[in-house]
């Protein structure tokens, strides 16, 4: 009997995707690709600070050999098993007592493996479901921040800093002095990390959304509002584990259902053509713009980062989604993060664009930009933005192809991409600690905003 390597390696709890469901296919991932690339894999895995998964990569490789003769084992012994049922059908109860043994012998040996073959199988599928994609060749590599691509509305990073209004206050003490935001009324309703708009505060958010899908609308997207409570197997198949790498909840998760609220809706966005097909004659990019509350549980979250806006455990967020085939999906990343910019300038605020390092990148994420700004009251930068070429890693677990009209409609897998339009909380932030003129006690308003606001120019106490 053949003996496959065993491997010490614990998993997260959830769901199996070995066997369709009523919901998804059983992914088909690309083990020869996997198998042929190690190498890259490898590497794309030790960039991560993932080293615990090339064991999982290890036993892909060394195991999927022995499935494979396994497998061709049993066909031989279903063929040896045929015959002899032939035999036995010809000569019915005259058969000899050996032809009955063998045929019973083949029959348990066939049992037994298939029974192997199905174990190996199943822990495969698992191992090479737990790796993450391969790198882009121009992913940074030996840096912990990232290459700066383009600075937004300011010439460096200092002169984002110098650009700042002279200020004590952060956005937190400012949103309170000016009653447009609420947190220990929300502390006590709710808990740490929730908060309440009040008058403009509540407008200002309103004006983000309408803006953020106006521009959105404008740049060729579909409207969609999606779901907010997606099931744990299509979080799962779109890269999001229901705890981070400290084993800490990171997904908010539904009592007695095999149900989660969702993070970001780039999940339902994504999962909106599961186990589908595409025809031939469909034009690519598809685009979606999505607004949705998104949901958190930040367990990990410590220190200045849980004060205030900045991190908290629910917001209102604009998200884009593209469907496209693979020859255009490296350009799509860059017309994604063009777009970014292009809010940043409208909202003239001081950030910075970066093509982030191996080490910042998702297991999805074949590449990453982020886009940062200056946050004087975090004194430091703070992600406003966020981009990725996930190439085919969802659209293999979400079960989505396409008829490749080039290639004699052959099926293959469509690749997905996502970036943040307008992720409402970190932009009212970075407003805030930019725009905010202690001379007046007031803040700004971005030009771009004030048509959703009223056609106010400042926000005053209310």
């Amino acid at each position: 009997m053949l003996r496959h390597r065993p491997l010490n390696v614990s998993f997260r709890r959830y769901s199996s995707s070995f066997k369709n469901t009523t919901v998804l296919r059983k992914p088909n991932f690309d083990l020869k690709n996997i198998i042929n690339n190690s190498e890259k894999y490898k590497d794309a895995i030790i960039r991560r600070k993932t080293p615990e998964l090339i064991q999982s990569l290890e036993y892909v490789v060394t195991n999927r050999p022995i499935e494979i003769e396994l497998t061709n084992r049993i066909n031989t012994k279903k063929h040896e098993r045929s015959k002899l049922s032939e035999v036995m059908k010809e000569l019915k109860n005259k058969a000899p007592i050996e032809v009955k043994e063998e045929l019973a012998k083949a029959k348990s040996e066939l049992k037994t493996l298939e029974a192997e073959r199905d174990e190996l199988s199943q822990k495969i599928h698992r191992y090479a479901e737990s790796l993450p994609n391969l790198l882009d060749t121009t992913v940074p590599k030996d840096t912990l921040q990232g290459d700066i691509v383009k600075f937004i509305n300011c010439a460096s990073e200092q002169d984002a800093v110098n650009s700042m209004p002279t200020s004590k206050f952060d956005h937190k003490t400012i949103g309170e002095k000016l009653n447009i935001m609420n947190f220990n009324i929300a502390a006590r309703i709710s808990g740490s990390s929730w908060y309440y708009l009040v008058g403009d505060g509540a407008l200002l958010e309103q004006a983000l959304i309408q803006y953020g899908l106006s521009k959105a609308r404008v740049n060729g997207y579909t409207m969609i509002i999606p779901p907010s409570i997606v099931k744990n197997e299509i979080i799962s198949a779109c890269g999001f584990k229901p705890n981070d790498q400290n084993g800490e909840q990171q997904v908010y998760q539904l009592t007695n259902d095999d149900l989660s609220l969702i993070g970001t809706a780039e999940i339902p966005l994504g999962a909106y053509h599961s186990s589908s097909t595409f025809p031939s004659s469909q034009n690519y990019p598809i685009k979606y713009v999505g607004i949705s509350r998104s949901y958190r549980a930040e367990a990990g979250a410590r220190g200045s980062d849980t004060k205030g806006l900045y991190r908290v455990h629910e917001f209102t967020k604009v998200e884009l989604f593209h469907f496209t085939t693979p020859d255009k999906a490296a350009q799509e990343l860059e017309d994604l993060k063009n777009l970014q910019i292009s809010i940043i300038e409208d909202l003239g605020l001081s950030a910075k664009m970066i093509n982030m390092p191996s080490s910042d990148l998702g297991a999805p994420a074949l590449k990453k930009f982020d886009c940062e700004a200056w946050m004087p009251g975090r004194e430091g930068w703070g992600e406003l933005t966020s981009c990725s070429n996930c190439s085919d890693y969802q659209s293999r677990r979400l079960g989505i192809r396409y008829e490749d009209g080039k290639d004699e409609n052959k099926l293959k897998y469509i690749h997905t991409l996502n970036g943040t339009c307008v992720a409402i909380p970190r932009v009212i932030v970075a407003i805030m600690e930019q725009f905010y003129d202690p001379a007046t006690e007031s803040i700004i308003i971005p030009k771009v905003l004030r048509p959703y606001m009223d056609d106010k120019e400042r926000i005053y106490q209310n």
